[in-house]
């Protein structure tokens, strides 16, 4: 892969996702009438979310044929890292959201908001096939090539405000999740999310997967709304990850810079 083909890669990312909710939010009669009403579960609406991921292989795909294929989604099999990361995944992810729903009044009213264990586990797989397929992109593809030219901290905080922007034209359409969200505290959150899956994917080698689980951690249905207060207690985290890998987050040294493993 060569540096310049993040222009493409986002270019594509930002093309796909917002010429489809584009057309919603600008022509939203015709679409409508053309092809229902645009929802989370709406196959185009799946299409925006796979941007990313989309993007990344068609780049893949172009420079380096099936084989490098092959090779960029073995990253995906990449599961070793240190005990640490695997508690932060487990338990400190779900508890950032326990801790933000202290603070929100109602939301430990319920801590199981499902009829059956069934419906949960239904939920928990509609999650899985959405929003940690873009690590495909973000980490898979955009984050290892950032690092090829910065630190991993200010790589990170550069594709966490791409990723943050790449999402506003969800805030513009009622039938999309995140319509129903804050804005500030969200553009903050991914932010702090950005920072923290970047040490961990470094860590791991460069794995897709691991951050993959780490953003379904983050939109887990089991977990307390604790919007906004949860996004704040991330930033916090993020902070705190920072300082303890200060001295590979702010050197290229090991930085994990390889797209398709040779």
């Amino acid at each position: 892969m060569r540096q310049r083909d993040l222009i493409p890669f986002f270019a594509m990312t930002f093309f796909i996702a917002w010429g489809v909710l584009g057309l919603y939010i600008f022509a939203p009669d015709t679409m409508t009438r053309m092809f229902g009403n645009l929802t989370g579960g709406h196959p185009l609406f799946y299409l925006a979310v796979y941007a990313p991921a989309i993007s990344a292989l068609i780049l893949v795909l172009y420079r380096h044929g099936i084989q490098g294929v092959r090779s960029f989604l073995s990253r995906l099999l990449l599961w070793r890292a240190s005990i640490y990361w695997y508690v932060m995944l487990v338990f400190i992810v779900p508890l950032v959201f326990y801790i933000g729903a202290f603070f929100k009044q109602g939301a430990l009213e319920n801590l199981f908001p499902f009829a059956s264990a069934t419906a949960y586990l239904s939920a928990l797989c509609l999650m899985a096939v959405k929003g940690p397929i873009e690590e495909i992109g973000w980490r898979g593809l955009a984050l290892p090539m950032l690092q090829r030219r910065m630190a991993p901290i200010w790589a990170a905080l550069l594709l966490g405000i791409i990723w943050a922007l790449w999402h506003l034209p969800a805030f513009m359409l009622s039938g999309a999740p995140q319509s129903a969200w804050a804005l500030t505290p969200f553009l903050v959150g991914t932010v702090a999310l950005s920072i923290i899956v970047t040490p961990l994917f470094n860590h791991s080698r460069g794995s897709i997967l691991l951050p993959a689980f780490f953003h379904l951690q983050v939109i887990n249905p089991l977990w307390p709304d604790a919007q906004p207060y949860d996004t704040w207690v991330f930033v916090i985290v993020a902070v705190i990850l920072v300082w303890l890998h200060r001295k590979t987050m702010f050197s290229r040294h090991d930085a994990v810079t390889e797209v398709v493993a040779e």
